[in-house]
């Protein structure tokens, strides 16, 4: 049934439904905009590695789900689809990640032609075995930029480091190697799996009725219900494979990315909310506000590169912090002091009470953005959440919850450290 749901917390609505083809639908009304967007997940991305179906297991080389985004713009007869939605005027893109193949547009008219187009290239491959054999030497163009990059390779160098086999360690676009064993076969093998409406999520924002955006994705996608395949879940130990991982390259200035993984639950709000706890965590230990963020930049340890994250995905999660500096293991031995300091010290209230005020600022404020809620609602409706449940649940993460996170995680044992140098 397509039900509208009122979140008064944060002033936003939307309607769902599961059809009876599996697709997720989710729309949200936004009056007086003039722009409408519409974002089509594919829940499968890069890590998703290995699939049964039929009782049979299928393995795959790295950048076959990357391959096929490439591959799925093509029209029968070799016409673009891009090409032909930009003509109508709508901002058309798409991306891998690790865990979802999306694509998306926003325009201000044509929008229900431009989901048409959208919705028939995405459900009904027109590649050709040429055209996927043309397309490696792109994407291995790609690739070898990728390679060039200081920040994607200390990135991967990470991920290398904390992971012995889980294939998140892998770079989505795959490698050159990797992509010369991809053949048409193989993408519609992949596409047929994967690209059915029970494994997708549309998502439409805008000044768009409700009913008309249901009955379009009724007529648009395929009918009848087909569950995607069962994917392989990779387990690793919390240790990290490697405590560091080093490379050398044309930098000014060495870079470093210390990381650490996390036990965390993988889906529903239990997995939000030590999202939650993580990312805040890190805001008070590491923002540009912190304590200890002040010291390391008055003494020339990091500048305005530095950075921190936490990434969930795939069954696994990790924190990773760093940036430029002469000194990562100093500036690394200082994090890990200062973690320390705060879980036995504890944490200042007032101080923790501007950094829970400021992460509960940024999460309102990114839902001024379409793309945004876009992507959070689709995530959300594959791990089973509700995105816009997800601000007012910051309220309720405590300092205590905070402390046990540092002193659990941010220790010299969970750690491995990626460094870029710079080449003599």
């Amino acid at each position: 049934m397509f039900n509208k749901y009122e979140y008064g917390r944060i002033g936003e609505q939307c309607w769902r439904e599961r059809l009876d083809n599996g697709l997720r639908l989710i729309v949200v009304p936004k009056k007086e905009y003039n722009r409408s967007l519409a974002f089509l997940a594919v829940h499968y991305g890069g890590a998703d590695r290995r699939f049964k179906q039929g009782g049979e297991w299928t393995d795959t080389p790295a950048g076959v789900a990357h391959f096929l985004e490439h591959k799925a713009f093509e029209l029968e007869g070799g016409e673009d689809a891009m090409t032909v939605m930009t003509r109508r005027g709508a901002n058309v893109n798409a991306f891998t990640s690790s865990e979802m193949t999306a694509y998306h547009f926003d325009c201000v008219s044509d929008f229900y032609e431009n989901l048409e187009t959208l919705v028939g290239f995405v459900t009904r491959p027109g590649f050709t075995k040429e055209s996927v054999e043309r397309e490696k030497g792109i994407i291995a163009q790609e690739i070898k930029m990728s390679e060039d990059d200081p920040d994607h390779a200390v990135y991967y160098g990470l991920l290398k480091g904390l992971f012995k086999k889980h294939p998140i360690r892998e770079p989505v676009v795959g490698t050159v190697e990797s992509i010369s064993g991809i053949t048409d076969e193989l993408l519609r093998t992949c596409h047929s799996a994967f690209y059915v409406p029970e494994n997708m999520t549309l998502v439409t924002v805008g000044d768009l009725d409700p009913i008309s955006v249901r009955k379009e994705a009724e007529r648009l996608f395929p009918r009848g219900y087909r569950m995607s395949p069962e994917r392989e879940k990779v387990r690793e130990k919390l240790e990290p494979a490697k405590k560091r991982v080093t490379a050398k390259m044309e930098v000014a200035e060495t870079i470093f990315l210390a990381g650490a993984k996390t036990d965390s639950p993988s889906g529903g709000a239990d997995g939000v909310r030590a999202e939650l706890v993580a990312a805040l965590s890190l805001n008070t230990l590491l923002s540009e506000a912190s304590p200890l963020y002040s010291e390391l930049y008055s003494e020339g340890l990091i500048n305005e590169t530095f950075s921190y994250d936490f990434e969930r995905s795939n069954g696994v999660s990790f924190l990773s912090f760093g940036g430029e500096t002469a000194r990562p293991d100093e500036v690394t031995e200082r994090v890990l002091a200062e973690a320390k300091r705060l879980a036995d010290g504890g944490i200042d209230e007032k101080y923790f009470a501007r950094r829970k005020k400021a992460a509960m600022g940024d999460e309102l404020r990114a839902l001024n953005s379409f793309d945004n809620i876009a992507y959070n609602l689709a995530l959300g409706a594959a791990g089973g959440y509700d995105y816009f449940e997800t601000a007012p649940m910051l309220k309720d993460v405590t300092a205590d919850e905070v402390r046990d996170f540092l002193k659990t995680w941010l220790t010299g044992e969970r750690l491995s450290v990626s460094v870029v140098q710079r080449k003599e």
